[in-house]
């Protein structure tokens, strides 16, 4: 054996050591990216169930590009909308306009307050709203005298509009203005007519009449409420003419079948009703 052979043998262990970096915080970024994603998602759970269909409709037409926010536009075509001193250049239009194909020139504004109509100043539209308001009070008995006794009132039911005053006469129950489904007017009507006709009298403005009729229970392919409506509609111009003026007062004679309720249920005798019309 040699000297060398009996030499201790060196072993040397080399460690590999990794220096900890910013990879072990990958994961955090992922996570928080979860979170909100779930976030939204209960968020959007939230909004769906406590919301109605005309509040989610509105919240969706705000994030369209394509759906303007605010609905009501100013006329006006300058600055801020409102460059000229025309209301009907600088009111704002938040009509039915939209929602319809052909609309009256009623929806339009007029004059300075927009609601003079053509050829005349807000003063004359004034005064005329307010002798129609006198004409409704002699038939409601509001001006402390009224034309019409209390059993004819209780089917007398008046308002004044921009079109002119409506006076709307109605069936009660037990109260009929016509004898069943048909055109032949009661004594009621009869009286009510004369009562109505002599407070129109007193004014040369034009007529119009309406017809309205309740909707039938029972669905069928040739419905009589248009028919019936327009001669309900006629009778009463009949029962209004005049033999020294005839119909020259009278505009328009019209029959609604029962497109046009009074109240909500479509088949209420409330729905039978007749509308005299004096016009502006």
């Amino acid at each position: 054996m040699t000297v060398a052979s009996n030499a201790p043998v060196t072993i040397i262990k080399r460690k590999k050591i990794i220096a900890a970096g910013h990879h072990g915080g990958a994961w955090k970024v992922a996570y928080a990216d979860f979170v909100t994603a779930m976030m939204a998602f209960f968020l959007l759970m939230w909004l769906l169930g406590s919301t109605s269909e005309s509040q989610r409709k509105g919240i969706a037409d705000y994030f369209s590009p394509t759906i303007p926010i605010n609905a009501v536009s100013g006329g006006g075509s300058g600055s801020f909308n409102g460059d000229s001193v025309f209301s009907e250049e600088t009111l704002a239009q938040s009509g039915s306009g939209a929602s319809e194909n052909y609309h009256s020139d009623n929806d339009k504004s007029r004059g300075d307050t927009g609601i003079a109509t053509d050829g005349e100043s807000d003063a004359e539209s004034q005064m005329a709203r307010e002798q129609l308001n006198e004409i409704a009070d002699m038939l409601t008995g509001k001006s402390g005298e009224s034309m019409v006794s209390e059993e004819l009132a209780r089917h007398i039911v008046t308002r004044v509009t921009d079109e002119g005053l409506i006076v709307e006469l109605f069936d009660l129950p037990g109260a009929q203005l016509f004898q069943g489904d048909s055109m032949t007017a009661t004594p009621l009507l009869q009286e009510l007519v004369k009562v109505v006709s002599g407070v129109f009298a007193l004014t040369q403005n034009k007529i119009a009449i309406a017809g309205h009729v309740r909707s039938q229970p029972v669905v069928r392919v040739d419905t009589e409420v248009w028919d019936l409506s327009s001669a309900r509609a006629h009778s009463v111009r009949a029962m209004m003419r005049s033999p020294e003026r005839g119909d020259t007062r009278l505009q328009r004679v019209t029959g609604f079948a029962d497109r046009k309720h009074a109240v909500n249920n479509p088949m209420s005798v409330r729905n039978n009703r007749i509308e005299m019309i004096l016009l502006r």
